[in-house]
Formats: structure tokens, C-alpha cells, sequence
């Protein structure tokens, strides 16, 4: 089944027509998540479990922080993890794990669980609570890496899905998508497709979406993103009204295109993640969580560079404490 098939009838298939913005209430208390960049060989988990107190107002502000299961399996020798990782449940932090359940690599359920469940068993034997499992963009790679029927990413998710469920029944597990890169048509099809899958092999649904937005194409608006801030709004609602959690990734989507210009500044990994809760807040966005991720990369740095010491606005922890002071409001 071709991608267009999931817009035929537009968003009123999915119920759109009767929607209304914000019927929903901000959280008092917005869940923040940070995630820190996996390149330079972890340097960031380096520095983070090297000198926790550099961290520690930022943590007070966390629920949870997050890595890419490949990066940690192959990066860290199991008694670097031993030392470091039961020190995230005792700072009274979840730990969120992006797994692939459609790659390239692994284009099967089957495949994709075989190669990573012995990593999480690793992580686990190492002393790891894996609270939430997010699943990097199926969609894209059923479609654009694998050229295959969005029906092929579809069975693979949800199979994957029940294959976590049944291994790891307490933890959560979510989508991650890009926006604009797929409408709201196109992405809700896909949920709702996966969690009709999940609903007919009697297992949970999906706990939450995930959007990686690339809001570049907001300003000014293209042909992607002429919807801007508020089809990111519709995909919310649509998430809610199916009973998901709804985040986005905050991340400066503009430094790339800045740093080609020699643009880029110290502070503008900082000043990008202000920038997108704000303007997602003035079209009455509400997120569940704030995933603050940096997987950026610019002449051989990871950016933000570092991710401590929370004192100096320019780092990863310092941008937490930033964003929790403008949305914690």
C-alpha cells in the first residue's frame, strides 16, 4: 500500500473536522528528558556520570535521561556500565532507550528484536531500569530506506511491539516520526494502523508519539511546512483524542543551516529550544514531555560541545535548566 492511500479523505477521516485548538490543559509540572549526544565515542556519558555534581540542579529538573541502545552496547565495556548505571535510579531518574524496530539493517521484527533484546539484557544484568523503549522512525525506513508498502512497516512495528511486550511487560513504548517530512495524514495513519494491529494480536498499544519536527521549513513556510506551528497542533490533538502521550524532540533545527553560514554562536543550541517551545506554545500546543536531544554534529563537535557544568547557559544541562525556567512557568 502506497503512502497517499493513508491521505485518502484528508485529515476529516481522522476525525479533524470537529476539532477545536487547546481543549487540553498544560501540566503543571512538564516532564523534561535530555538525552546527550552519542558521538565522540560518549564522550557526554563520560562527563555526566564523571562529575554528577556539575549536573545537579539540572537533574532536579529531569524525569528521565535517554541514549540510542546501539551506542551505548558498543561504546562502554560492561564494567563502565556497572559503575555508572544503577546511579540513574538512585538520582531518582527514568532512562528512556531509542531502539530501532525497522532499519535497513534489520528490516524484520524478528531480526531487529534478535539483535538488540541481548543488549537490553546487558543493560539490565548491569544494573539499568529501562523505563521507556522509542522506536526511531519506522515509517521513514519502511518507506524511504526499504522502498517498501507502508503495510510491511506496519506488521513489523506492531510485531516488534508485541515481541517488547511480552519480554519487558512494565515498560513503555513509543513512535518517534519526522514532521514535516510526513503530514498528519500520513503519520496518524500509521499509528492508527500499527495500534489497530496491536489491538487485533490482543497487545497494548502504543503508549506515545514522538514528533521529530525540522520547524526550518516553518520559516518561512514551504510546500512541507506551509501548516507551520499549527500542523504540528493537529497531530497533538489527534494523539490525545487517541489517549497517547504527545511530545516533540527540542533541538536546534536551525544550526546547521546557520553554521553553514558561520552563523552558528555558542548560544544558539540554547536560544533554537527556547524558540520552538515558544512558538509551539503560542498556537496552544501542549507537549507531555520535553525531550531536549542532540545528536548534531558540526566539524568533528558534538553540539551542544558539552554537556556540563549546568552553570554556563551554552551547554546540554545548562539549555535543561533554561527551558525548564520558561516552561515550568
Amino acid at each position: 500500500m502506497s503512502l497517499n492511500v493513508w491521505m485518502r479523505g484528508g485529515l476529516a477521516a481522522l476525525g479533524f473536522a470537529a476539532i477545536a485548538f487547546s481543549p487540553f490543559a498544560r501540566a503543571a509540572q512538564p516532564d523534561l528528558w535530555m538525552y546527550p549526544c552519542p558521538f565522540e565515542n560518549g564522550q557526554a556519558l563520560y562527563e555526566m556520570f564523571g562529575n554528577p555534581r556539575a549536573w545537579a540542579r539540572a537533574r532536579a529538573h529531569l524525569t528521565g535521561i535517554g541514549y540510542a541502545d546501539h551506542w551505548l552496547a558498543s561504546q562502554f565495556s560492561d564494567a563502565q556500565l556497572r559503575a555508572w548505571l544503577p546511579q540513574i535510579s538512585r538520582w531518582g531518574l527514568k532512562f528512556g532507550l531509542d531502539v530501532g524496530s525497522v532499519k535497513p539493517q534489520s528490516p524484520t521484527a524478528e531480526k531487529a528484536f534478535a539483535i538488540s533484546h541481548p543488549w537490553w539484557d546487558r543493560f539490565i544484568k548491569d544494573g539499568l531500569h529501562i523505563d521507556v523503549m522509542d522506536m526511531d522512525e519506522p515509517l521513514v525506513a519502511t518507506v524511504v530506506n526499504l522502498h517498501l508498502p507502508v503495510s510491511f512497516g506496519v506488521e513489523q512495528t506492531a510485531q516488534f511491539v508485541a515481541m517488547v511486550r511480552r519480554a519487558y511487560p512494565p515498560m513503555e513504548i513509543g513512535d518517534t516520526e519526522p514532521y514535516p517530512f510526513f503530514n498528519a495524514g500520513e503519520i496518524m495513519g500509521f499509528i492508527d494502523a500499527v495500534q489497530a494491529r496491536l489491538r487485533q494480536l490482543g497487545v497494548r498499544p502504543l503508549d506515545f508519539l514522538r514528533l521529530d519536527v525540522d520547524w526550518m521549513h516553518f520559516y518561512p513556510p514551504d510546500a512541507k511546512g506551509a501548516l507551520g506551528w499549527r500542523g504540528v497542533k493537529q497531530i497533538e490533538i489527534l494523539a490525545h483524542q487517541r489517549g497517547l502521550r504527545f511530545s516533540l524532540i527540542y533541538w536546534a533545527a536551525n544550526y546547521p543551516s546557520l553554521s553553514k553560514a558561520g552563523l552558528a554562536r555558542p548560544d544558539t543550541w540554547t536560544s533554537a529550544i527556547l524558540r520552538e517551545a515558544a512558538d509551539f506554545s503560542r498556537v496552544g500546543g501542549v507537549t507531555d514531555d520535553y525531550p531536549l536531544v542532540s545528536w548534531l554534529l558540526t566539524q568533528q563537535e558534538p553540539v551542544p560541545a558539552h554537556v556540563i557544568p549546568d552553570s554556563s547557559p551554552i551547554t546540554l544541562s545548562g539549555s535543561v535548566l533554561a527551558l525548564a525556567a520558561q516552561v515550568k512557568r
